[in-house]
């Protein structure tokens, strides 16, 4: 009687709302009425309402008071936005579909969102919380990460002492080995696309050149990425495989201890020239086990890159990369205002930091990574909160 009764309030909870509830449910499934009708489990009915109550509560552009301009891209903007109920702050990446179109990158657009919409829950990984659009715009409403860019960091500071750009690289490392364990390959690590959260961790962002469904033994040869961190076999328009994300990590590495990527030069083909032929100059300023790190990281063959055999696992049994509870690197925090990733605490001042906050990561960053762990994947994988607009199919 109980069950009864319980599925007949949820049924007029959908009348109430002004739903024909067995057609509108039915459809949202993709299911037959009279499927639905003689559908005699309790649970499935149940889950159906659900899931259709949440479709009803779409998020639309006017549930944010849009507060700045956060960022400026070429399709668009990132703004900081304070969701009106909930009070909660984030960073929405508004984009012109007509610049799209013009610029015929909607395979790279919706592949961002593809990989957004996968719900990583990394800690290293921005999140998507909503993604939406109106006939002439697409939102994507992702976390808000108030360090800035490490880019911005770098530039200010020239160059990170050795801990603190091991941090960084463990981190990196941790998130790119997760996307992999997904079959991800990332393609476009650089200082822009990392970004640190309030207490100093990195968080990898903007990922609208990764390429999916590649197979840990899989290759793909679409020629993509920063010319100042492409590896050799993308510029010789070889196949390539995710060893192209550590050879991105060891530039990235090379530029937070030296100031600039491993080969650079204003000039383009010179700098092209140096990736293929040239060896990284290791300058004595660097520990051994990092000057090794970085010639594992930087070996111009694929199949013997650091990271080719075991991938994430690889780099975590490198020396550079482990640190032992001693060496637990306890930096001071020179920081301005504390905020949360995503959450409710606006900061009022500019985020300012010369040192990573105090952290006690590095050794317990290995079982982040997922790789075939069954529990890892109940660590991750959450399912998105009713209200949530993931399932829209954007269109141009």
């Amino acid at each position: 009687m109980r069950i009864r009764m319980k599925l007949k309030m949820e049924v007029q909870c959908t009348y109430i709302l002004g739903l024909p509830w067995q057609r509108t449910l039915s459809e949202s499934l993709f299911i037959s009425s009279s499927t639905f009708r003689n559908c005699n489990h309790i649970l499935v009915k149940q889950v159906v309402i659900f899931f259709c109550l949440g479709v009803c509560f779409r998020i639309k552009p006017c549930d944010f008071d849009y507060l700045k301009i956060i960022g400026k891209g070429s399709f668009g903007k990132v703004l900081l936005a304070r969701h009106r109920e909930t009070t909660n702050y984030y960073a929405v990446k508004v984009l012109q579909k007509k610049m799209i179109l013009k610029k015929k990158e909607q395979k790279h657009i919706m592949a961002e969102r593809s990989v957004l919409m996968k719900n990583i829950k990394h800690p290293f990984l921005v999140g998507l919380h909503y993604s939406f659009q109106t006939t002439d715009k697409l939102y994507f409403v992702l976390d808000y990460v108030n360090g800035g860019e490490l880019f911005y960091h770098l530039q200010r500071e020239r160059i990170f002492l050795e801990p603190r750009a091991r941090f960084y690289a463990a981190e990196i490392a941790s998130a790119l080995g997760y996307l992999h364990s997904l079959h991800i390959v990332y393609r476009d690590l650089k200082p822009e696309n990392i970004l640190l959260d309030s207490q100093g961790h990195i968080v990898l962002t903007d990922f609208g050149l990764c390429k999916e469904g590649l197979e840990p033994n899989g290759t793909t040869s679409t020629f993509c990425g920063t010319p100042e961190y492409l590896a050799p076999e993308v510029l010789q328009k070889q196949a390539y495989d995710r060893t192209v994300d550590w050879w991105c990590l060891g530039s990235v590495l090379y530029e937070m201890l030296y100031g600039l990527p491993p080969f650079y030069s204003r000039n383009t083909a010179e700098m092209y020239n140096n990736i293929l032929h040239k060896a990284p100059v290791l300058k004595p300023n660097v520990s051994n086990s990092g000057r090794e790190l970085l010639e594992g990281l930087l070996q111009k063959e694929r199949s013997e890159r650091l990271g080719a055999k075991d991938d994430f696992v690889s780099l975590f049994s490198f020396r550079s990369v482990q640190t032992s509870r001693a060496q637990k690197m306890v930096l001071e925090q020179n920081s301005g205002s504390v905020g949360c990733t995503a959450g409710p605490n606006y900061p009022t001042q500019p985020f300012q930091t010369k040192h990573v906050p105090s952290v006690e990561v590095l050794q317990d960053l290995k079982h982040l990574y997922t790789g075939s762990g069954a529990a890892a994947g109940d660590v991750w994988c959450e399912v998105p909160d009713v209200g949530e607009s993931h399932q829209e199919t954007m269109e141009f």
